[in-house]
C-alpha cells in the first residue's frame, strides 16, 4: 500500500493554478526529498498532503481521498512542521509541545503524566530540555523552530511533513535533526520533506520528487535524477555533480568511504523565467 498516490492534483489558489496535474506515489517508509526553485509549488504540495487545501483530480492518503479524513483523524496519521509559525498567544514552550497531544484528548479530559514525559523526551531530542518553562517570545527564531519539531514528535503521527524546517537552524542541529529524523524513516515512518540545500536533500532523502512551476519534472532516487543537466535546466546553475566515489576519492584521497554526492556550484546561468 502506498502512503500517498496522487492522479490529476490540481491545486488553485486565488484562481491562480499553482499545481498543474501531478501524478506520483510516495511507499511507506520513504524519505521523499521535494526540490524546486521559489515558487515551485513545494509548499502548496506539502499544504495539500496535509489535507490543508482543496484540490481538483485525485491525492489519495492510505487508499482514501485525503479531503475524506476528518481533522483529528488526520492529525492521528500525519504531522506537518512549517517554516514560519505565527502565533496569538505568547505560550510556554511546553504548553507548546503539549498541544502536539491534542488529537488524541477529547474536549473535557486532561493531559496527563504519560504526556508530559512525551514532551519531556521531544525536549531533549531537540536539544530544547531546560526550556520548558521559557516563554516562545524570548527564544531564538532558530529555538523556536526547534519547539514546533518537538511539537510534531509528541504527535507520534506515522507521517511527518516538513516545509523546509531546518532554514533557521545552525548546522549543528539541521544534522542533529535530520539524523533523528532518518532514525524514524529507518523505523518505518514516512518522511516528505522540501529542501532548498540540494546536497542535504541528495544526502538524506531516499527518493526526490523535483518541481518546476508547478510542474513535476523528475522523479527518482537522487544519484540518478540530480545531474548537471537537471541543475541547469531547473535551477538555472551550472554546476558539477561529484558521485559518491568520485567526492570519496578527491576529498579523502585513497579512503573507500563512500560520500553522498557533491555539488560544485561553478556560476548562474542567463534566468529564462518570465
Amino acid at each position: 500500500m502506498f502512503t500517498y498516490s496522487s492522479s490529476g492534483l490540481t491545486v488553485e489558489l486565488g484562481k491562480k493554478e499553482i499545481l498543474h496535474g501531478l501524478e506520483f506515489q510516495v511507499e511507506s517508509g520513504q524519505w521523499i526529498g521535494l526540490l524546486g526553485p521559489n515558487g515551485a509549488g513545494k509548499t502548496t504540495l506539502l499544504r495539500a498532503m496535509a489535507g490543508l487545501l482543496e484540490y481538483h483530480g485525485s491525492l489519495k492518503l492510505l487508499d482514501r481521498e485525503i479531503r475524506d479524513y476528518r481533522p483529528r483523524e488526520r492529525a492521528k496519521r500525519l504531522a506537518l512542521v512549517r517554516q514560519t509559525h505565527a502565533l496569538a498567544f505568547d505560550f510556554r514552550v511546553d504548553e507548546l509541545v503539549l498541544l502536539g497531544r491534542s488529537p488524541y484528548k477529547s474536549l473535557l479530559s486532561v493531559y496527563d503524566n504519560s504526556d508530559l514525559d512525551r514532551v519531556s523526551v521531544a525536549l531533549s531530542l531537540v536539544d530544547l530540555k531546560g526550556f520548558r518553562e521559557r516563554v516562545m517570545s524570548s527564544l531564538s527564531g532558530g529555538e523556536q523552530q526547534r519547539v514546533f519539531l518537538a511539537q510534531a514528535l509528541v504527535q507520534e503521527a506515522d507521517i511527518l511533513l516538513l516545509d523546509e524546517p531546518t532554514t533557521h537552524l545552525d548546522v549543528h542541529h539541521q544534522y542533529e535533526f535530520l539524523y533523528r529524523v532518518q532514525e524514524f524513516v529507518s523505523e518505518g515512518k514516512t518522511v516528505v520533506g522540501a529542501f532548498h540545500d540540494l546536497e542535504l536533500a541528495a544526502r538524506f532523502s531516499t527518493h526526490l520528487l523535483i518541481l518546476q512551476h508547478g510542474n513535476l519534472v523528475a522523479s527518482g532516487p537522487p544519484e540518478l535524477i540530480l545531474n548537471e543537466s537537471l541543475i541547469a535546466d531547473v535551477f538555472e546553475m551550472d554546476a558539477a555533480v561529484l558521485s559518491g566515489e568520485t567526492a570519496a576519492d578527491s576529498s579523502m584521497g585513497s579512503s573507500t568511504e563512500t560520500a553522498p554526492l557533491r555539488i560544485m556550484y561553478q556560476r548562474p546561468l542567463k534566468s529564462n523565467r518570465k
